[in-house]
């Protein structure tokens, strides 16, 4: 990480904006999870402040909130909400947030319905095709029904959506304040993940696409099995390197702002096709399912919160393996699937 600089290396306190430039507050909300912080930005909006991204929806979050609105932020306006995505540790509080301050939301098509999506209870117990997504990839069913019971507490925590939003689609102009911002919009880590670049004073608000010391969650889930997350996040990360510069001040959701994006873009790159490296020697010593290759991606201890997303991220690895003929898979009389080395490589998807 030599190219990638932190101007600002202590983060402010949880619940305490902290000004990084003109018309620029950084704020963060706690999580309740070993990535204990999200980033929340505020940005000067006339007589007022654009909130990008709320929190999750818990009550310790709604405490800081209502802090935050009562203290630093007494007697100023938000203005409006924008969401990057429906991940509930950013979309989780939009509903609360938009009706307390009389706001309206703005963010994509894919965050709303996906985020609407969540109050249907995805993942119930009684969701056979989400129950078999874990056991015919080699979990025992005592997992496989733990994740159905207690692994997606996370994706609940959501309170209910504005019945209203503005759809942010990619290449749109938002003017916030004197400041125009082009959408750029990402996937792999959450389908049209919205992102804003300020050109004229290189600010890139980059969500969680791209994070300083950390790689985002990529992950293919039960309701598209055979999804290619990593190759979409690939190119996105290929996309932003080639289409930004490298010098703008990098503010995402997780972590400490940054500058360097071009490095960690080919970072990114690099740390995923490590993992696919270390997938592709393991299998050479006989066929894994992805539960047996969890631990090969991930060598430490994981709680079932971790492990829900480890073992949806191995997954992704192993399907743009697939894609690249790097892997072969079958599936036994016993329903396993499991996956083998493949003789062959082609790069024709691999864009």
């Amino acid at each position: 990480m030599t190219d990638i600089r932190f101007p600002f290396p202590e983060p402010p306190a949880f619940g305490e904006p902290l000004e990084i430039a003109p018309g620029i507050m950084w704020l963060r909300l706690p999580l309740p999870f070993r990535l204990d912080h999200v980033n929340i930005y505020l940005i000067e909006d006339g007589d007022g402040w654009c909130v990008l991204d709320a929190g999750i929806c818990d009550e310790r979050t709604m405490q800081h909130w209502e802090a935050v609105l009562a203290g630093p932020l007494a007697g100023l306006r938000l203005t409006r909400l924008v969401v990057t995505h429906h991940h509930p540790d950013h979309i989780g509080l939009a509903g609360w947030l938009c009706d307390r301050a009389d706001i309206p939301l703005l963010t994509s098509q894919t965050a709303y319905l996906a985020c609407a999506n969540l109050a249907l209870a995805p993942g119930s117990p009684q969701d056979r095709q989400f129950h078999d997504f874990y056991i015919n990839h080699g979990t025992t069913r005592e997992v496989a029904d733990l994740m159905g019971s207690r692994g997606l507490e996370y994706l609940r925590m959501v309170s209910p959506l504005p019945n209203t939003f503005l759809r942010l689609l990619s290449r749109d102009v938002l003017t916030i304040g004197k400041r125009r911002f082009r959408v750029l919009t990402g996937d792999g880590h959450a389908p049209e993940q919205v992102m804003l670049y300020c050109e004229e004073d290189r600010l890139f608000f980059s969500a969680d696409q791209v994070i300083a010391k950390i790689s985002p969650n990529v992950s293919v889930w039960p309701n598209e099995p055979d999804g290619d997350p990593l190759g979409h996040f690939v190119r996105t990360a290929r996309r932003i390197r080639d289409n930004l510069p490298d010098d703008v001040l990098v503010l995402p959701g997780h972590q400490l702002p940054f500058t360097g994006l071009h490095a960690r873009c080919n970072e990114l790159v690099e740390h995923h096709d490590r993992r696919c490296d270390l997938i592709g020697e393991a299998v050479q010593s006989g066929p894994m399912t992805v539960n047996e290759l969890v631990p090969v991606v991930f060598p430490r201890e994981l709680d079932l919160h971790q492990f829900g997303f480890a073992f949806c991220e191995t997954l992704a690895h192993v399907n743009r393996m697939l894609r690249r003929c790097e892997l072969v898979k079958t599936t036994g009389s016993d329903g396993i699937v499991r996956y083998g080395a493949s003789a062959g490589r082609t790069v024709e998807n691999d864009i």
